[in-house]
């Protein structure tokens, strides 16, 4: 997940335009809401005649099977622990593509990788230190743990040495004017955990990571030599969250929760300089590729209905919950089919997106390629807000739609992913593009609570993922993909 979902190279209108697909949703990335979850239940139900008998044994069987199956955390393993991180452009992320074609070539679908010109940002040395600071004993200096931002230019080999400029927002940056000019711009902006822990992680995430994507921009608009910025994320245990941060032709990083409160607290009292060393490159655009399979269809093999997630990651962690967890369960969507022996009356269509990290280059390829089958395109599902239990799903959907899944629900609601949240914006970056084009499209929402503490961090590793929550995800894809590729109608627009 980045800043996350937006377009090509984003601006400061992207990130916005992001934050509002995030605050349509973000109030049921947590806790379960019994009352709507009883709601739902009831009119399931009632409407559960809408499913002819047959699908609903096919759906209940499809339901238990991922609930005892672990194909989705052995892939979930062998992405991340033998392949590793995976950035846009890296040789990691080609090994990725062509494993997860090998796999779904196994399970007998047609696959193919379609071409998307990718950036491909490297990470290079990362060291900052306060050389200049109040009551500082002399010659000594205070290490900061620092992290460059996707889209960050870089210092010189040696570094730049600068005075700081702690902020909290953008209209304390605007007041500075030039007097942030020559300087390092901090952006001390806090991810609110209390939100968090209240089932809002995404209000607080999109509240603090605007400064992330766009701060370096408008820090570099007014001279300022080097932009940082607070970890936008939900724990602190020293450790800097990276992400996207629109290119401003000046380095751009995270420090580390803590550091930000050093920095600021010493600032408050006087002068601050600090040492910033960050060396990353870009290097020329290259091929990377989407990796589409398709299970056709018995009846309606022009109709197409996605189950997805994206493949890249950041390459500080190995992208366990973002996404590689969204692919597995994507892919086991298919495999569970095919043990099943069921065969969909619509072609169901895995994605493995690419780029979803630094830009949406997948996504822009996919969109340029199959636009004209667009009308044929059912539905589109994605899963990209990690792999905590499923509470059910973000749905960019019509009001007739709302009712025709109320059977669904209700299929779903025995281990408590039966919510449906209407969004009035996409529910995920990659199918983004298709949304705007009138497919119906739904995101898996996942409890977000404990989400940003890994988020984009070294952390984000595979003992994150706990297998029942992951069993429960790949159990909720499965169902809904399976149900729209069989209804006997398709979902209404």
């Amino acid at each position: 997940m980045r800043v996350r979902r937006e377009g090509k190279v984003r601006t400061s209108a992207a990130v916005s335009a992001t934050l509002l697909l995030f605050a349509t949703f973000a109030t049921h990335s947590g806790a379960r809401n019994p009352s709507q979850s009883t709601q739902r239940d009831a009119s399931g139900e009632e409407a559960g005649a809408a499913l002819s008998p047959q699908l609903t044994r096919e759906l209940i069987a499809l339901r238990e099977a991922a609930l005892a199956d672990d194909y989705a955390y052995r892939q979930v393993a062998h992405l991340t622990e033998n392949i590793g991180p995976r950035p846009s452009g890296s040789p990691q992320a080609q090994q990725a593509a062509e494993y997860v074609a090998h796999e779904l070539r196994e399970l007998g679908l047609e696959v193919r990788l379609e071409e998307a010109r990718v950036p491909h940002w490297v990470r290079g040395a990362e060291a900052a230190e306060l050389i200049e600071f109040p009551g500082q004993t002399p010659k000594t200096s205070q290490k900061i743990v620092v992290t460059a931002l996707g889209g960050s230019t870089s210092t010189p080999t040696e570094g730049i040495s600068a005075d700081v400029v702690v902020v909290r927002d953008f209209d304390q940056l605007t007041a500075l004017g030039r007097g942030v000019g020559g300087k390092i711009v901090l952006f001390d902006f806090p991810f609110d955990k209390k939100k968090a822990a209240a089932g809002f992680a995404l209000d607080a995430y999109s509240e603090a990571v605007v400064y992330r994507g766009a701060g370096a921009k408008a820090a570099a608009a007014l001279g300022a030599i080097a932009s940082l910025v607070r970890s936008v994320g939900g724990a602190d245990y020293r450790l800097p969250h990276t992400g996207w941060s629109s290119p401003a032709g000046i380095p751009a990083g995270a420090v580390a929760v803590e550091d930000a409160d050093l920095i600021s607290h010493l600032a408050a009292q006087g002068r601050v300089r600090m040492h910033l060393t960050l060396t990353p490159q870009s290097l020329p655009e290259t091929t990377g590729y989407n990796v589409v399979g398709d299970l056709r269809g018995s009846q309606h093999p022009e109709q197409v209905v996605v189950v997805s997630g994206h493949l890249d990651s950041w390459d500080l962690g190995t992208g366990a919950i973002d996404d590689a967890a969204g692919v597995a369960i994507a892919m086991e969507t298919a495999q569970l089919l095919q043990q099943l022996h069921l065969r969909p009356k619509r072609t169901l269509r895995v994605i493995a997106w690419m780029d979803e990290e630094s830009g949406g280059r997948g996504r822009d390829a996919y969109t340029a390629a199959h636009l004209a089958e667009f009308p044929n395109h059912v539905a589109a599902i994605e899963s990209d807000l990690g792999a905590a239990h499923p509470l059910g799903f973000n749905a960019k959907i019509s009001t007739s739609a709302l009712d025709f899944l109320r059977p669904v629900q209700a299929i779903l609601q025995s281990f408590g992913a039966n919510l449906i949240k209407p969004t009035f914006f996409p529910p995920g970056s990659d199918i983004s593009a298709m949304s705007k084009e009138g497919v119906p499209t739904l995101g898996v929402m996942q409890d977000g609570r404990t989400y940003f503490n890994y988020h984009h961090t070294a952390a984000d590793t595979l003992d994150k993922i706990v297998p029942q929550e992951l069993r429960e995800n790949a159990a909720a894809m499965a169902v809904m993909g399976y149900a729209l590729a069989s209804s006997a109608q398709p979902l209404p627009r």
